[in-house]
């Protein structure tokens, strides 16, 4: 049987995992091992108390990886649900994005909204009357790479680490595209959709596989911070090795 997800954490109360990318966090028509909650109510199934009720306090996109909190019974979902409401979460990422980004350090502040000029119905943009939204980032490394058209050739990119302040849908990724420096792999906001639209459809050539690099963007929630229960609690993991190797290959700046 397929593995279900790493563990970072468990108790009676709280269930900490690693969300591989490429998996929703929602239920689908395609089985309980097709979804994130699917593969938790596996994992919990057959425990002896009826309480037991998994909600998922904190949400991924599909090809995001990284930290997600599952709250056993639905009165931990409402703690947990407060600390998030208040914003009294830290949230850290990792991003890989296309170029060298200029300053070790920057916060991106502008307004989130629908897209509505995009023919992808769940596109956002940056517009002045859009909801308020701001991300911290910092570079790790710089580094470049061999084109794959022409190996003579490379391109840059750069490591960041990505602190959101606030919570809005797909805010890191089009922050980091207004900033001019789209995620690796983003299929939405990394400046062509029919790439997205040719994977919703199936029909992903291999020169547009080719062009993204990656089979899911460079996204990983790498740890979670809070304080519950008069306790400080953190929780982290690194990156899978798909993520690790697009560094490894690459010549440091």
């Amino acid at each position: 049987m397929e593995k279900l997800f790493d563990i970072l954490h468990e108790d009676d109360a709280l269930l900490v995992v690693n969300k591989p990318a490429g998996l929703v966090c929602h239920p689908t028509k395609n089985g309980e091992m097709s979804s994130l909650i699917g593969r938790v109510r596996l994992h919990l199934a057959g425990r002896a108390s009826p309480e037991v009720s998994p909600h998922l306090v904190n949400r991924l996109d599909r090809e995001t990886s990284g930290v997600v909190l599952v709250a056993k019974t639905p009165a931990v979902a409402s703690e947990l649900g407060k600390i998030m409401e208040g914003r009294a979460i830290e949230k850290e990422y990792l991003a890989l994005v296309h170029g060298h980004v200029r300053g070790d350090h920057g916060v991106i502040d502008a307004p989130l909204g629908k897209d509505e000029a995009s023919i992808v119905a769940i596109k956002d943009a940056v517009r002045p009357d859009g909801s308020a939204a701001q991300t911290e980032y910092g570079v790790m490394q710089r580094f470049s790479r061999p084109a794959a058209s022409n190996p003579i050739s490379s391109l840059p990119f750069t490591l960041l680490r990505v602190l959101p302040r606030t919570g809005r849908k797909h805010q890191i990724r089009i922050h980091l595209a207004h900033l001019g420096h789209p995620i690796v792999g983003d299929k939405i906001y990394g400046g062509d959709e029919d790439l997205y639209l040719a994977l919703v459809e199936q029909r992903l050539t291999e020169e547009q596989r080719d062009r993204l690099m990656l089979e899911n963007h460079a996204l990983h929630a790498r740890a979670v911070r809070f304080v519950w229960r008069e306790a400080p609690r953190e929780f982290c993991c690194e990156p899978g090795p798909e993520f690790t190797a697009f560094i490894e290959a690459g010549t440091k700046l």
